[in-house]
């Protein structure tokens, strides 16, 4: 009751804006306007087990599901929330689209097989300046919606790797083949959904499936957005 009381005053001294076309925000939306909402391009890939994100890992490493939410172009405005939540000190906007991952998820056959969410680890240098791993917030905002635990932890960093902007995709294969290990053993077959971000060759994602099989489990893929060249 208090809370739908002061809520006009308090937009009147800090503005709830849609973080993309600075529309004044009404009190049900969280981030976006509908407007904005609605123009993010997504892909559906959920629904068909052959997507293009599928296509990336096949005859390369072997994912029982694999998928991006999003298509990441630069007119769509999902790349500026990206951007934000990576080096603007904004993980609200990370979990808050982790979310908008999980309802697309909740649409999928394949969700219910799901043991529990890995995030890729990131490199310990950057999440220590970034004061974040974002896939982990992206996991949690998954975990949230699809009430699927989130463990952090199931993967880590054996050695720090040069930034994969830059780099083919043979280059990024070789400067992460070796970079992940798993923790602990997941013999017991747990059916893991490996999170990140951005996928665009797939090699760090490849690099870090074959981490987790290596040690029992079977491995699904969810990025948030599908860099395609």
């Amino acid at each position: 009751m208090l809370t739908s009381l002061f809520s006009p005053l308090v937009h009147l001294f800090y503005p709830h804006c849609c973080e993309l076309c600075g529309t004044d925000l009404h009190q049900t939306d969280e981030l976006l306007c509908l407007r904005c909402m609605q123009a993010l391009p997504l892909t559906h890939f959920q629904r068909y087990p052959n997507n293009p994100v599928a296509q990336v890992f096949s005859g390369r490493v072997p994912v029982q599901q694999a998928t991006a939410t999003y298509y990441y172009n630069q007119s769509s405005g999902l790349q500026h929330l990206i951007h934000r939540f990576k080096y603007g000190q904004r993980p609200d906007i990370a979990t808050w689209l982790g979310k908008q991952t999980g309802y697309q998820l909740q649409e999928s056959a394949w969700i219910s097989s799901i043991d529990f969410l890995a995030p890729v680890p990131l490199n310990p240098r950057k999440e220590k300046k970034r004061g974040y791993n974002q896939a982990t917030l992206l996991a949690n905002g998954i975990g949230q919606v699809v009430q699927l635990p989130v463990y952090p932890a199931t993967l880590r960093r054996e050695q720090f790797t040069a930034t994969q902007t830059k780099k083919g995709r043979t280059d990024r294969w070789q400067n992460v083949a070796a970079a992940f290990q798993a923790n602990g053993n997941l013999s017991d077959g747990s059916h893991v959904l490996l999170v990140d971000d951005v996928i665009t060759t797939g090699a760090t994602t490849e690099a870090c499936c074959r981490a987790l099989q290596q040690a029992g489990a079977r491995v699904s893929v969810c990025c948030l957005a599908y860099a395609w060249k």
